[in-house]
């Protein structure tokens, strides 16, 4: 028997009165803290204090202290070297696919297959996501999340979506792979329908933001300012097109526990090796597969085709169009690649914006598809409509700001 939304209501209200018993109830320390985490007057204040904790240990430990601290030293001063001496008889050709470019002194502007391709993997993402699911695990086991699933429920009701929303939101700042499978948890299709769109188009994924906070640290700020615009401008516009209830939000807001180290370990464990699985080979394989277009020439006859589209709309270089390629492989990928493209600052942040509402990657893409063909297929036409739209938005703003 199917119910409507009331209906549902109706029946949970039915079954409450038959099966609650009411009776004195102790106010404890843990009841205390849940209220001051949801009530707005001092769950919004809590809330930025720790999402700012939660970005300020991820920039640390991912950038500072295990890319810059350890990995860079280790494969520039290290494995760079003994790479390009132990593969330099090899036909230059191939040199060029596994090692990339000869003279370079370090991995980022190598982009050779086993050069860039683990460093970004292994250097770069891999503490970004161990760190990102850390604290995302101790935040859920806690019993946090759902407080700020609470809390969040009337902004995100804004755009046709409910508190909840804010898991899949989460997830996909980690991986958008889970992400996706994460919006089953929404009711009505076109809210499923509205957050795949969503976290396709604007939530950066764990190891892009690894990447961008090595490439461009000083103007990641405004990268994630505009996805985050784009994310509600473009979630309102959506949400007034298509037909389709939004109902409230029914979630269980458990009491605030400790976390278990054996809970904590399982899931860091399964989360992280799910990425080396579809990451680590994508990076390789995409490295490969663009020198190989660069070396066909595939890349500059792309370059100049798009030419007037990227330059007189979008406001950057025709040579972003390689990275756009390598983001249907991997974004982080197609970031890092952008670090050798010669960009004023503004050109920079918009080329990292387009690469973020791009194409989503391949294994987004094929998990969208087990979502459903027609889901899919209107996420596609809703990313084409954003990229073209707000690409040339942004240059506009900066034209009218006077950098461009």
């Amino acid at each position: 028997m199917k119910l409507n939304v009331d209906e549902r209501w109706d029946l949970i209200d039915r079954i409450a009165k038959r099966t609650l018993t009411f009776g004195k109830y102790k106010h404890t320390l843990k009841d205390a803290l849940g209220d001051l985490t949801i009530k707005p007057l001092t769950g919004i204040p809590i809330a930025i204090a720790v999402l700012y904790g939660f970005w300020s240990i991820f920039c640390s430990f991912a950038g500072t202290l295990c890319t810059d601290g350890f990995f860079v030293k280790l494969f520039d001063g290290h494995f760079l070297p003994y790479m390009q001496r132990i593969f330099s008889n090899l036909p230059g050709w191939l040199y060029y696919i596994l090692i990339g470019n000869p003279q370079a002194d370090n991995c980022f502007e190598a982009f050779g297959m086993l050069t860039s391709g683990l460093f970004v993997a292994i250097g770069v993402v891999l503490p970004a996501v161990f760190i990102f699911y850390l604290m995302f695990t101790l935040l859920e086991d806690v019993g946090y999340i759902p407080r700020l699933a609470v809390l969040i429920d009337t902004v995100l009701h804004k755009i046709g979506l409910h508190g909840y929303a804010v898991v899949p939101t989460i997830l996909a700042l980690g991986c958008n792979v889970p992400a996706v499978t994460a919006t089953r948890i929404l009711e009505t299709r076109k809210q499923r329908f509205m957050m795949m769109t969503l976290l396709a188009i604007f939530i950066p994924c764990g190891a892009q933001l690894g990447i961008m906070q090595e490439v461009i640290p000083t103007s990641m700020g405004w990268v994630l300012l505009y996805l985050l615009l784009g994310y509600f401008i473009f979630g309102f516009i959506i949400h007034k097109l298509l037909p389709g209830k939004s109902p409230e939000i029914l979630i269980d807001v458990p009491p605030y526990q400790m976390p278990t180290f054996r809970n904590v370990r399982r899931k860091l464990w399964l989360r992280t090796s799910c990425f080396l699985k579809k990451a680590v080979p994508f990076v390789l394989v995409g490295c490969a597969i663009v020198n190989i277009l660069y070396l066909a020439g595939v890349i500059n006859w792309l370059s100049n085709l798009l030419s007037p589209l990227f330059v007189g709309w979008f406001g950057v270089p025709k040579e972003t169009v390689g990275p756009l390629i390598a983001a249907f492989l991997r974004k982080d990928l197609a970031v890092a690649q952008l670090s050798v493209i010669e960009m004023t600052k503004y050109q920079m942040i918009t080329a990292v914006v387009l690469i973020s509402i791009y194409f989503p990657c391949i294994a987004t893409f094929a998990m969208m598809l087990k979502e459903g063909w027609r889901e899919l297929l209107g996420s596609l036409v809703v990313l084409a409509t954003v990229v073209f739209v707000y690409g040339g938005l942004l240059h506009l703003i900066w034209r009218l700001l006077g950098v461009a």
